[in-house]
């Protein structure tokens, strides 16, 4: 983990950030910013996903290191999310109520299956891991932490949120991702190839996991139009996942994902009703 050394501003251009785009501007470099996690991000690579000039970059994240939003650690120079966003964020610890309804379940599967499991919910062109539960199996793949944010369609939870997605919809977010996409080896072809045999087999699977000798396996859960709202995954060493054992997890995992399904429409009906 990065040692975190405080924020740094000096090295930031002076320089004023105002009106609706530099807004939009920014937001997006604090996505940019999130996928790095405690790992930061260089800035060299802030100018190109943003695909803005480096004065500009500079500028906006002057702005956001100021208001607490940003962190540069001293040492390394990369950028990441400052503490003044996580404490934003926790004035809408309701937002997400499927993390709270799918908790009993997450731990009903770790149980049951003994490998770690993942919550991963859409947000945009992104999958963002909400939440991970460890099973009791002594080699425990920690392929991806909670707040890891990806590319719609890298991993077996974005792959499977991206497939059940409105064709067209998916081909919007594919081609918004494009450059993204390429730095997972991915382009349209490939992960269409990869959405059609998902959707074919009803979830998502692959033999060559984020973590080298692992595989994983992901469902969707869905709302009551049947859009995919969240994807639940297992991640576990390839003789954890041979094929044999396979069905017998995808069926677990079914079966959890429909009880949340069920749950979180519950939940819609009752607000509904309440707001009358």
């Amino acid at each position: 983990m990065t040692k975190r050394t405080g924020r740094s501003r000096e090295a930031l251009a002076p320089g004023s950030v105002g009106g609706a785009q530099s807004i939009r501007r920014a937001v997006r470099m604090l996505r940019i910013l999130a996928a790095g996690q405690e790992h930061g991000v260089r800035l060299t690579d802030i100018v190109n996903e943003a695909r803005l000039n480096r004065a500009t970059v500079h500028r906006i994240l002057r702005v956001l290191a100021e208001e607490g939003a940003v962190e540069q650690d001293a040492e390394t120079r990369r950028y990441m999310i400052g503490e003044e966003v996580s404490l934003l964020g926790l004035a809408r610890t309701a937002r997400f109520p499927i993390k709270a309804v799918a908790d009993p379940y997450l731990r009903h599967i770790s149980e049951q299956a003994g490998d770690t499991v993942f919550l991963t919910i859409r947000s945009g062109f992104d999958s963002i891991c909400v939440d991970r539960k460890i099973g009791s199996y002594p080699v425990k793949v920690l392929s991806i932490d909670v707040g890891a944010r990806r590319p719609l369609g890298v991993g077996v939870g974005g792959l499977v949120l991206l497939s059940f997605l409105p064709e067209a919809d998916a081909a919007n977010i594919i081609e918004a991702n494009r450059q993204r996409l390429a730095q997972h080896q991915l382009n349209a072809g490939k992960l269409t190839e990869r959405m059609r045999s998902t959707r074919a087999r009803g979830y998502a699977y692959t033999d060559a996991g984020v973590v080298r000798g692992t595989k994983a396996v992901a469902v969707p859960v869905f709302d009551a139009a049947r859009n995919p709202v969240a994807a639940i995954s297992i991640a576990a060493m390839s003789d954890r996942l041979a094929a044999g054992r396979v069905a017998g997890v995808v069926e677990l995992l079914t079966e959890q994902a429909a009880i949340i399904s069920r749950r979180m429409m519950a939940i819609s009906r009752a607000r509904h009703r309440a707001a009358r």
